[in-house]
């Protein structure tokens, strides 16, 4: 019987990779008996569409930071 945490890292796995026979089997006899798995199962997508929209966006970090990371008002 599969962990919690390995059956959402295979979830996350099949996400990039084909999942093996036992893989599979496993995270369906896993999921058939475990909600919040299922839960997260059905959230993946969201959770994934979310990071990659994430990562896409515009670095809009300030350049203009003083020695205590504040943002340094006089160098505009």
């Amino acid at each position: 019987m599969l962990s919690c945490h390995k059956a959402t890292r295979l979830m996350s796995e099949s996400q990039e990779r084909p999942l093996s026979q036992f893989e599979r089997l496993s995270l369906a006899l896993h999921t058939a008996m475990c909600n919040g798995c299922r839960q997260f199962e059905r959230q993946l997508p969201l959770i994934r569409s979310l990071a990659h929209t994430f990562a896409r966006r515009p670095d809009t970090t300030p350049t203009n930071l003083g020695p205590q990371g504040t943002v340094d008002k006089d160098s505009s």
